[in-house]
């Protein structure tokens, strides 16, 4: 099978470091995710919790949970376990694309990224109040799982792919990163630019002091969002190991980016219940 020479990090020093990286990352997400819940509950009752929204911080919480508990049995397989029943040792190991641990992750980020989509295409229906708005991001949002599920299925242990440059598994991971890149931008653009229309007609010292700084940590998220996927289809495209790295970096990001929106929604939505309950 033909495959594309590597460049950057060795792949067991860029696993280690990925893993180091990401339990840092980790870490600070599961601070985030305590204060997402605490700012959806703390002094609320049971039916007036946003469940939707607790929902989506749940399951981001227990996906990057479960990606980073897989990244370190990978890590352990690959430099104790099994690294050195391969040809190259550890780097060999973290080169097959077929064992079950990779597989594991890769299909983790593709379930993280059809979530962070699909709740920032919810929002632009939200605020658009009109389907129309979004059929072209649901569109593109099917065909990110499509790729999704096809780079997964291409890496899975009964096929022959055996690097994650080579041409069996490279067109269908570009794909993957290059959609999920445009349907975030679009639908964040779609999103921040009806937060502002909205916000630029609405008069009173109230509206411009206290909704516009969401729509600056929006733009915040999405540019967070978007730049870890535009780095890693970077490295990706100059078969730089570098993308091993930021490839698991990216679902901490996106759970990180998404509890920036939740925490600063239901900050912003207690602070108007209170303005109200005063002038009341």
């Amino acid at each position: 099978m033909a495959s594309k020479s590597t460049t950057g990090l060795p792949l067991d020093s860029a696993n280690i470091m990925s893993t180091v990286l990401e339990g840092i990352l980790y870490g600070f997400s599961v601070l985030m995710f305590i204060g997402t819940i605490w700012t959806f509950t703390y002094k609320q009752r049971i039916r007036d919790i946003n469940q939707p929204s607790t929902v989506v911080a749940t399951l981001l919480f227990v996906l990057s949970t479960v990606h980073m508990i897989v990244g370190i049995i990978r890590l352990e397989d690959g430099l104790v376990k099994y690294g050195n029943t391969f040809h190259d040792g550890p780097a060999g190991f973290f080169a097959d694309v077929t064992q079950q641990t990779f597989v594991t992750k890769n299909t983790i980020i593709t379930l993280q990224t059809l979530l962070g989509d699909g709740v920032v295409i919810y929002r632009c229906y939200v605020v658009w109040r009109s389907v129309w708005i979004i059929i072209l991001p649901c569109m593109m949002w099917c065909g990110v799982a499509a790729f999704g599920i096809c780079m997964v299925y291409v890496q899975a242990p009964t096929t022959n792919a055996k690097n994650v440059f080579g041409n069996q598994t490279g067109h269908w991971i570009t794909a993957f990163l290059s959609l999920t890149l445009a349907t975030n931008l679009l639908s964040s653009g779609l999103l921040a630019y009806r937060i502002w229309t909205i916000e630029r007609n609405v008069s009173g010292a109230y509206a411009t002091k206290n909704n516009m700084p969401i729509l600056r940590v929006l733009v915040d998220a999405a540019l967070l969002y978007s730049a870890a996927f535009c780095a890693s289809l970077v490295c990706f495209a100059i078969s730089n190991n570098g993308f091993y790295v930021l490839g698991d970096l990216i679902v901490p990001i996106i759970s990180i980016a998404f509890y920036m929106v939740f925490i600063r929604v239901a900050i912003s939505k207690k602070i108007h219940e209170c303005l109200s309950a005063t002038l009341c």
